[in-house]
C-alpha cells in the first residue's frame, strides 16, 4: 500500500500556501517555478553537520538529505538512526548537533539537553507523522482485529496461544491455528516502544501493569534491535507479532492488524484513519516548543489510535555559528510543503498545515 493511492492524504496536509524565501547561499538560486511561487526556494547552506536518534524517521530524514544535498551543493547531512534513546544522549553529549526522538525529553533530560543551548533551550520539533503498526506472521490470518485489552495481554505474556479465547472474541469469523504466539519488542531504548506502551498505558487498563517508557519492560518475548530489525524479526518468524512503523511494516510486507479505538470500533491503518488522530493531537509545550500529546482514546469514527509523533530537538539559541545556517536550511527544507510532501510515498503522513507553519516559523528563529 503506498499512501498516494489515498487521495485523502492531501486532506492532512492543509497545505494552502507556501512560504517562500530567500536562498541563503550563492551555491543554488532559486528556480523561475520557485520564484514565481509555485515552489519554495530552499535556504541553502554550506558545511556539515551531524544528527542522531530516532529509527522511525530514518527513511524520511534519508529522503530530506537526498533532496537538501542535491539542491544545496557543499553541504553534508549526517544521520545515525542509532533509536530515540541514543540521539537524546548525543545531543546532551554534544556529538550531535540535533537529535530526532519519538518521544520528548524527560524530566531529568531537559535541562541537561538546555545546558547545551547558551542563551536558549532545547526544544521539540514536530517532523514526522509516523503511524504504528501491529504486524504479525501467521499463516491463513489475513485480517486480525485486537481490542487494547486482548493487545496487552499478548505482550505481557497473558495470552500464549494464538486460538485463545480473547482473540477469538476479537474475530469472531476467524480460523485462528493452536499455535504459540512468539511477541517481538524492541531491544534498544526507542520512542516507538515509548509511544506503544503509553497507548497500552493509557488504553489497557489493567491488563498493561508495566508502564510506558523507551525501555520495553515487561517479560519474555524476543528483542530486535532498532525499526528494520524489528520488521526482519517477524517477516522471519512464523506465529509472531510486534510493533513497527507504518513505514517499515510496508517497506517489509507485513500484515497489519485492525486495533480497537475509543468509539469501539476495529479501525484499518491507513493514512486517512492515521489522520484522524492526528486531527486530535494538542500542542503542549510554549512557544517555540512544539511538543504534542495525542489521543490514543481517541472517539473519532474510523480512527486508528496508534499514531507517534517524531520530534527534531534542537537548541532555540546556542547552536555553533558554523552549523547554524545549514541546521536551518535543513530543517526549514523539512518543514516546509515541500519536505512534507516529499513523505507520502514513505508510510509517512504529513503535518498538519495548524502545526506545520508553527514548526516551519520557530525553524526560522532559531539562533
Amino acid at each position: 500500500m503506498k499512501l498516494q493511492r489515498h487521495g485523502t492524504i492531501a486532506c492532512l496536509a492543509l497545505a494552502t500556501a507556501l512560504a517562500v524565501s530567500a536562498c541563503g547561499s550563492d551555491n543554488n538560486e532559486p528556480t523561475e517555478a520557485s520564484a514565481a511561487g509555485s515552489t519554495p526556494a530552499t535556504d541553502c547552506a554550506t558545511g556539515t553537520i551531524n544528527a542522531q536518534g530516532s529509527s522511525a524517521q530514518k527513511n524520511a530524514v534519508d529522503e530530506w538529505r537526498k533532496a537538501y544535498q542535491q539542491k544545496c551543493t557543499g553541504s553534508t547531512i549526517n544521520y545515525e538512526p542509532s533509536g530515540s534513546g541514543a540521539g537524546i544522549q548525543a545531543f546532551i553529549a554534544g556529538t550531535a548537533d540535533f537529535a530526532g526522538s519519538d518521544s520528548s525529553l524527560k524530566d531529568d533530560e531537559q535541562p541537561k539537553a538546555d545546558a547545551k543551548c547558551p542563551g536558549g533551550a532545547a526544544i521539540h520539533l514536530p517532523m514526522v507523522i509516523g503511524p504504528v503498526a501491529v504486524v504479525y506472521n501467521v499463516s491463513g490470518l489475513d485480517d486480525l482485529q485486537l481490542k487494547p485489552a486482548t493487545l496487552a495481554k499478548i505482550f505481557a505474556g497473558k495470552i500464549t496461544k494464538w486460538d485463545d479465547a480473547a482473540i477469538k472474541a476479537d474475530n469472531p469469523s476467524a480460523t485462528l491455528p493452536s499455535a504459540t504466539i512468539q511477541t517481538v519488542h524492541r531491544s534498544d531504548e526507542s520512542g516507538t516502544t515509548d509511544n506503544f506502551t503509553d497507548f497500552l498505558t493509557r488504553t489497557a487498563g489493567a491488563d498493561w501493569t508495566f508502564g510506558k517508557g523507551k525501555a520495553w519492560k515487561a517479560p519474555g518475548g524476543t528483542g530486535a534491535a532498532k525499526s528494520d530489525g524489528v520488521a526482519s524479526a517477524v517477516k522471519q518468524a512464523e506465529g509472531s507479532i510486534s510493533y513497527v512503523e507504518m513505514s517499515y511494516a510496508e517497506n517489509g510486507g507485513l500484515k497489519m492488524a485492525k486495533i480497537g479505538n475509543g468509539a469501539g470500533e476495529f479501525a484499518e491503518l491507513t493514512p486517512e484513519s492515521a489522520g484522524k488522530t492526528i486531527a486530535g493531537a494538542q500542542v503542549t509545550g510554549e512557544g517555540d516548543d512544539l511538543k504534542m500529546s495525542i489521543d490514543f482514546n481517541t472517539r473519532e469514527p474510523g480512527a486508528y489510535p496508534i499514531v507517534l509523533v517524531t520530534y527534531e530537538i534542537v537548541c532555540s539559541k546556542g547552536l555553533a555559528a558554523d552549523k547554524l545556517a545549514l541546521v536551518k536550511g535543513f530543517l526549514g527544507h523539512a518543514a516546509s510543503t515541500e519536505g512534507q510532501a516529499e513523505l507520502t510515498e514513505l508510510g509517512y503522513a504529513p503535518l498538519p498545515e495548524s502545526v506545520r507553519g508553527k514548526v516551519e516559523a520557530a525553524v526560522r528563529a532559531l539562533a
